[in-house]
């Protein structure tokens, strides 16, 4: 929607990486705005990445959309719920937040992660942070952070009525989309309605085989607000995503629906008083409903599997920012209690294949403080300590229910003789864990402010989540096949430090940064060597991740602007002395654009190198039992892109992505129980699309 709303210096990034100009109230290209910015409070973070949505081409769903941010990069198992990894890490090693609420998905295998739930028509911003650069968002993040946040200015005296009317369409897999964004008001509050829907088939790879990756997206979010003053407003929001007949060709089954449920209040407001300047309060409840099997949607095998499942999450934070005599302080408080069910029946046999998840409660209530001292105009630090209380458990009765193998042999076992075979003995029992984490960050800025270097410390721990600790899948033709979670893990624990530079220019921008953590308890998914089955399994061992990312940009003209960056990531098991898996290449990306009057027109290089650090044989030593599938080749693709202002309410885009349909696959791909083979699913081949929008 075209509600206005203050960016950060940080968004000049976000525009670079991605390769679209950002926007203000008149047009002009991410390089101009480097001059209208200021800079306050905690100062320039550039591992700290707001993206305009309004930019993102359509037919991408949001974990697709976001690999093309430096830094970032993720594993496909189908058209829908591309599953992000930042810095190399992934699944709970990133916090994601919905508007500030915590949506954990509802498949074991990871179908619908966080952000499937985030269609990005649906929120005005999502922010990326690369790295462990605040300790608000919870616990663990080691990985970093993604925000997805609406945007809803207060109305002015004279206005009662704004909206947005978008479509989109993506010819390679015929997606079409649709997006209605109105809200109604005055200076006192606001009725907000979003509605959007996706429709996607199949799509082509470059070789022009088709890919089975269709699926249907519906979002409605009613948002009310309350907006006495420019200081304080108040809001509930109720949503709902339906999500319907996802195809997956990397897993044994697809999805019939994946729906989630989200009710939230917030109250944020700057009249205090006293030494507070802002107090925040969130809540919310989110409830998803997932469900897959392998013969709805695909030709019916011998065995008819159905895996329904459900997560829910009740939590809330509170934050209160105050000025006192050393600096700027910010403490809080937030908690989160998730609710995990799921098993797998043989719908013919009638029987009750595993109890995946048998009743799982992860609990967890933390703590936090950070401040933010200025030594002087130029130099500043900022502190800050954090501790989580984390209770995980499950339900007694689910954790010990045998399931029935209608073939005769008791060869499946309740997850409790699960546990036991494979971890000497362990069962599901209460857990608690006391988990301390914190940041140290100093900030120089050079002369002229012409730039900005930094070096930050930092601690966090993450506990192991549902799958890890408590999956207990049995598996109806091989005990190899079995993927048991591990419930005497401990926490990771990442102690990171990063050292980066941003440096300005009058035409030219350039940023920087490396870092190197050293994790103590890294949780590994792992192949099991003391039963001899090579089931799959987890267990702590010691690793080491050191990388960076670095970013030019320079404008040759008031009408030209070019940039380059690169990212990489290397991840060592220094426990077995072997890399580990799913770790992606060294990255790139290269662009070119022109903007004059009223339009803007480009171009976008996205590439990888070879991976050749890669574990195809995991701890038993036999080829193919690692996560990883092969040295995945290199690639390079080109992406092209025009905008054209029709007048200050419609706006035309074009582009084409993989202009000379390049076939390849990312090296990320993820693995699962219900297929023993690993799968890289092959990207889209040439896809043009287009976008129209009209507000009013």
């Amino acid at each position: 929607m075209n509600f206005r709303y203050n960016r950060t210096a940080a968004a000049v990034l976000c525009a670079l990486a991605s390769g679209s100009a950002v926007f203000a109230d008149e047009r002009s290209s991410a390089m101009e705005l480097l001059d209208t910015i200021k800079v306050e409070g905690d100062g320039f973070n550039p591992a700290m990445t707001p993206i305009d949505t309004e930019q993102l081409s359509p037919g991408r769903e949001s974990g697709d959309a976001l690999r093309d941010l430096l830094g970032v990069s993720g594993s496909r198992m189908g058209g829908h719920g591309t599953d992000v990894s930042i810095r190399g890490q992934s699944q709970t090693r990133i916090n994601v937040l919905l508007d500030g609420a915590y949506v954990h998905g509802g498949c074991p295998n990871r179908m619908d992660p966080p952000t499937a739930y985030a269609a990005t028509g649906n929120y005005e911003e999502v922010t990326v942070i690369r790295g462990v650069q605040t300790l608000e968002y919870g616990g663990g993040g080691s990985g970093g952070t993604i925000l997805f946040e609406r945007v809803t200015e207060r109305f002015d005296d004279d206005e009662n009525f704004r909206g947005e009317l978008e479509a989109g369409y993506r010819g390679n897999s015929n997606t079409t989309e649709l997006l209605l964004d109105v809200a109604g008001g005055n200076d006192m509050g606001f009725a907000r309605l979003i509605s959007s829907y996706a429709d996607a088939r199949n799509y082509d790879d470059g070789d022009g085989n088709e890919v089975r990756s269709a699926y249907t997206e519906e979002g409605r979010s009613l948002i009310l607000g309350y907006t006495p003053s420019h200081s304080t407003r108040a809001e509930f929001t109720y949503e709902q995503q339906r999500t319907d007949d996802l195809l997956f060709p990397g897993a044994g089954m697809d999805s019939q629906f994946a729906d989630n449920d989200t009710v939230r209040f917030k109250f944020d407001t700057e009249n205090v008083g006293g030494p507070f300047t802002r107090l925040r309060f969130e809540a919310y409840n989110a409830k998803v409903e997932h469900e897959m099997d392998n013969y709805t949607l695909r030709p019916a095998g011998m065995r008819l599997l159905r895996a329904p499942s459900t997560s829910d999450t009740l939590g809330g934070r509170i934050v209160a920012e105050l000025e006192s005599g050393i600096g700027r302080w910010k403490v809080g408080i937030d908690t989160q209690r998730n609710d995990r069910d799921a098993e797998r029946l043989n719908d013919g046999a009638g029987t009750v294949n595993s109890v995946l998840w048998p009743g799982v409660e992860i609990d967890q209530t933390g703590v936090f403080a950070e401040l933010t001292h200025d030594l002087d105009e130029r130099n500043r630090v900022t502190g800050g300590l954090r501790y989580d209380y984390v209770v995980s458990d499950v339900d007694d009765d689910k954790a010990n229910f045998v399931p029935t193998n209608p073939m005769g042999p008791a060869v499946f076992l309740s997850p409790n003789a699960l546990y036991a075979t494979y971890y000497d003995g362990a069962r599901a029992e209460r857990e608690t864990d006391h988990n301390v984490g914190g940041l140290l960050r100093y900030e120089h800025d050079l002369a002229s402010k012409r730039g900005t270097v930094y070096v930050g410390v930092s601690r966090s721990v993450r506990n192991a989540d549902a799958t890890e600790r408590y999956m207990a899948s049995n598996n109806p033709m091989s005990t190899r096949n079995r993927w048991v979670g591990n419930p005497d893990l401990d926490p990771e624990k990442h102690h990171q430090i990063e050292v980066g530079l941003v440096l300005q220019g009058s035409d030219w921008e350039a940023e920087g940064s490396v870092f190197y953590n050293d994790v103590s308890d890294f949780i590994l998914r792992d192949r099991d060597t003391s039963v001899g089955d090579r089931a799959t399994i987890y267990r702590n061992i010691d690793a080491t991740l050191v990388g960076g990312e670095a970013k030019l940009a320079y404008r040759f003209s008031p009408n030209w602007r070019g940039e380059i960056g690169l990212a990489y990531v290397r991840a060592d098991n220094d426990t077995d002395d072997r890399v580990i898996a799913q770790t992606p290449p060294l990255e790139g990306l290269a662009g070119l654009e022109y903007a004059r009057d009223r339009w803007t027109a480009g171009g976008r290089v996205r590439a990888a190198a070879r991976q050749t650090r890669v574990d195809t044989e995991s701890s038993t030593g036999v080829e193919g039992d690692g996560l990883d599938v092969r040295e995945t080749p290199g690639w390079a693709v080109l992406d092209l892109y025009a905008n054209y202002e029709v007048n200050d309410s419609v706006s035309i885009d074009i582009g084409m992505d993989n202009v000379f349909d390049k076939d390849y696959a990312q090296h990320l791909n993820r693995s699962n129980s219900f297929d023993p083979d690993q799968v890289q699913v092959d990207e889209p081949g040439r896809s043009a699309w287009v976008k129209v929008s009209a507000s009013f």
